[in-house]
Parts: C-alpha cells; sequence; structure tokens
C-alpha cells in the first residue's frame, strides 16, 4: 500500500473521530481522559514489561515507576481544568473565552520513554477534544501500539468513538514525515533530528531539546547525605535514560573530596586514571566530539558501560563518576551521556560555577533544567538570573522538572520544552493548554478611560 494512501487512512480515522467529539461537554470530555490515563496506569506492569523486552533499554522498575507517575499526576492535575466551551470570563475587559480543539495532532515518540509518552501526550490532546495519531520509534512500535489499543478500548467502553488514538503500525521516516504534513500540530518527543524535521514540516509544532543538567552545590549548603540520595535517585532512574537525569556536579573545591566519598559509599565509582577517562572517551562518543552518542551504552547499568569500555570496577558499582579540569567545547564528556555516570567539577568562587555551568550548557543542553543546593537566597536568585535553562530546581531532584510530583508547582508533562535555546517554540512544560484553539469573544468596556495622546507619552 502507498504510503500516502495508508497515512490519508489514520488522517481520515482520526478526523471522523475527532468530528463527533465536538459535541461533547467537560464531564464527558474528562471522563475519557481520565479512562485512558487509568488504563495504562492499570497496565503499567505488563507494558513497563514489553517496552524494556522490545528495546532493550532501561530497568523494569523504573518504567513503572515512570507510568505511575506519568498517569497519576497527569490526571490530578487535568481533572479541574476548564478546557471546553466557555473557559474564562474577564468582566473588566470585556473578554469571554472559547476553548477549540486543534483536530488531529500527530505525537513522535521515543523508544526510551514509547508507552509513558504515547499516554501523557494523549491525555493532554484528549482534554481538548483532539484525535491523536502516535508515530511510535521502529524499535518500540509493537509496545507503543498496545499502549494506544488500550487507550481506544477505555474510549469505546465509554461510548466514545473508535480511533480516537491510532499509531502507525510499520514506522519509518518516509511515514512519519508524511503524517507530519496532514496533522494540525505536531508534538515531537526524541532526539534533534525529530525535531528538527518537525519544525520543518510546515505545521504548527512542538518540540523538545537535549538536556545537559548542571547542578551546583553552594558552599553554604551542608546536608549532602540528602543531596547525594536525589541525585543518584535521579540519575539512575531508568539507568540514566532520561533528559532530567543531573549529568554535571559542580562542587566547592574544599568540600569536594567529601562529598563524593558519600557518593561511593552509596555505590559510586571515581574514575581516576586518565587512561580509563580517555576509555570512557571512545566509548561513549566514538565518532569524536561532534559524533552521536553510542547506542551500545544508552540506558545500560554503569557496570556494563565500564566493560565495554574496558574499564575495572568494583562489584556492585551503580553509578560511575569521574573529575574532569575541562569543560565545555574542550570535553567531549561534558556532553548529555544517557547511562549511569556524573561529571564533577571543583570552583572557587560561585561566578565560577555559575561559569562552569553556563558554558556546558551553551556547549549541549542549552534550555532544558539544572539546579542548585544552597541555602543562600542571593546565589540562588543570581544563578537562577544567569542560568539558560527553563526550569532551574532548587535543592530538589533534578527528575521534578516534568512536574510529575505534587511537591512543586510546575506543570505535570511528558515533554519537556527548551525555549529557543533548544531550539524549540516554548520554554515550559507542554500541557493542554498549548494543543487548544481559542475563540475570545471582545465586548465594548462600558465607560472605558480614552486618554490622548498626549497624557499617554506624558
Amino acid at each position: 500500500m502507498e504510503n500516502k494512501t495508508y497515512i490519508d487512512g489514520l488522517i481520515e480515522n482520526a478526523k471522523k473521530a475527532q468530528n463527533l467529539l465536538e459535541d461533547y461537554n467537560q464531564e464527558q470530555t474528562d471522563a475519557l481522559v481520565k479512562a485512558i490515563g487509568k488504563i495504562i496506569y492499570d497496565n503499567r506492569e505488563i507494558l513497563s514489561q514489553e517496552a524494556v523486552s522490545e528495546t532493550g533499554l532501561g530497568v523494569l522498575a523504573g518504567k513503572v515507576s515512570k507510568h505511575d507517575k506519568v498517569t497519576t499526576s497527569h490526571w490530578a492535575f487535568l481533572k479541574d481544568q476548564p478546557s471546553v466551551g466557555l473557559i474564562e470570563v474577564d468582566e473588566v475587559n470585556g473578554i469571554y473565552t472559547y476553548a477549540k480543539p486543534v483536530g488531529v495532532v500527530a505525537c513522535l515518540t521515543p523508544s526510551t520513554n514509547p508507552t509513558t509518552t504515547a499516554v501523557g501526550n494523549a491525555m493532554h490532546a484528549v482534554k481538548c477534544r483532539n484525535a491523536v495519531v502516535v508515530s511510535p520509534h521502529p524499535k518500540a512500535k509493537n509496545c507503543t501500539a498496545h499502549a494506544v489499543s488500550l487507550m481506544n478500548k477505555a474510549i469505546v467502553s465509554l461510548g466514545g468513538p473508535e480511533n480516537l488514538i491510532q499509531s502507525i503500525e510499520e514506522p519509518s521516516l518516509e511515514l512519519t514525515n508524511e503524517l507530519m504534513s496532514k496533522v494540525d500540530v505536531i508534538v515531537a518527543t526524541g532526539g534533534s533530528a525529530m525535531v528538527k524535521s518537525a519544525y520543518s514540516s510546515g505545521k504548527p509544532s512542538y518540540g523538545v531539546g537535549p538536556g545537559n543538567v548542571q547542578i551546583i552545590v553552594d558552599r553554604d549548603y551542608d546536608n549532602y547525605p540528602l543531596m547525594v540520595a536525589q541525585v543518584m535517585g535521579s540519575r539512575l532512574y531508568d539507568n540514566g535514560m532520561p533528559c532530567t537525569g543531573e549529568q554535571a556536579l559542580i562542587l566547592p573545591r574544599e568540600k569536594a573530596d567529601e562529598i563524593i566519598k558519600i557518593f561511593e559509599e552509596k555505590g559510586a565509582y571515581m574514575v581516576t586514571d586518565s587512561a580509563d577517562i580517555q576509555k570512557l572517551r571512545e566509548a561513549i562518543f566514538l565518532k569524536g566530539f561532534n559524533g552521536p552518542i553510542n547506542v551500545d551504552i544508552v540506558g545500560r547499568p554503569a557496570a556494563e558501560v565500564a566493560k565495554y569500555a574496558n574499564i575495572s570496577v568494583p562489584e556492585g558499582t551503580k553509578l560511575l563518576m569521574t573529575k574532569l579540569d575541562k569543560y565545555g567545547s574542550d570535553e567531549v564528556l561534558c556532553r548529555e551521556i544517557m547511562c549511569p555516570f556524573i561529571r564533577c567539577f571543583v570552583y572557587d568562587d560561585f561566578e565560577d560555577a555559575i561559569n562552569i555551568a553556563r558554558t556546558n550548557l551553551f556547549m549541549e543542553g542549552a534550555g532544558h533544567s539544572s539546579g542548585i543546593y544552597s541555602n543562600n537566597d542571593v546565589n540562588i536568585q543570581l544563578a537562577g538570573s544567569q542560568m539558560p535553562v527553563a526550569r532551574f530546581m532548587v535543592c530538589q531532584a533534578n527528575s521534578n522538572v516534568a512536574g510529575n510530583t505534587f511537591s512543586n508547582g510546575l506543570d505535570p508533562t511528558i515533554s519537556i520544552g527548551c525555549g529557543s535555546w533548544g531550539n524549540n517554540s516554548i520554554s515550559e512544560n507542554l500541557t493542554y493548554k498549548h494543543l487548544m484553539n481559542k475563540t475570545r469573544v471582545s465586548f465594548i468596556i462600558k465607560d472605558a478611560p480614552n486618554p490622548t495622546a498626549e497624557e499617554i507619552w506624558a
């Protein structure tokens, strides 16, 4: 079957299903959103097993946890939000705002989080009465198709339309490009090439940028056990694949050894031999500085990465670490690395810490997120004002940037916008608000002031 004919069939099915939602009220719409989230939550273990088995990436416990967090946090956030019909009345300015669907949304999903990305984007899209066509990574097509099938089952069980959520059965670059040219909006979660392709499609697109999380530890901060626990928990999550994982620690020189010792007590291994560090460079980036990351180490445990690089590490090693003197474009290991590996830098002045972080981010990862462990509000505000990121986390695990926790106020998402720094259209967490058209009904403001030009320019 010709690609155009196949994609046209998906689009036709999606439009028919989406048209049937036009008359849904808020209660009916929310029932669908809850149902698709709940059925993925209920099947999180089998979907996680399928994702690990099919892709060979990550760990089962991490996948299960992510399904849990994404579905529950998304529903908790979405259930009370207005997204149908009249959603806002501004009596002062005489504006009534009505929410409308955008239509058919293409969701491009990665192999690293295939089923969680599908359900997260679907919940936000259906919240605004849109249809969804998922373009899965070829290495995750079966588990993604299963998740989509479950979500449709839940929709139909409530009397909703069939094919509201669909998935390309045999994904390819050609089919994905064809899909992007036919839908109304694109949400691209994956590598930079995918995001660039989405933005080049000619259709409204939301993409994500790469992460390269830099964490500054301030001199005044001393709760090292808590910090180490949070960093390791976040960095080891799903074998270090999430873009939200901490990549670099920037430590005060006089405290560095004390902090690193606590990491070592918790299962980290500090690679100190220069020859071994060079082995890591060559194993992780096979084609040098400008080459892609070696897919054979992505989502692999620390011990396997060390073995691949022919480095001997103690039994039970959970995390690889190393100290680096150079940063930014002078050191390839300053790039984002999607496995349990953290690089450490030391600083003398706080401004030096900010400079190290900024340099690494502008080399790769600007716009995404970073953080600080500090009790000094002046330093927190200084770093926050200077860091080129959309989210700057204070004394918390950087995995919290996705908002899939109830401990901060960030909107829950599976797609993290990185602004112009990361060549993205938004510098915030993508939610249903970005998948909604709005009609603003404007009235004349009674007794509105009508200042003269002279009064305005005075």
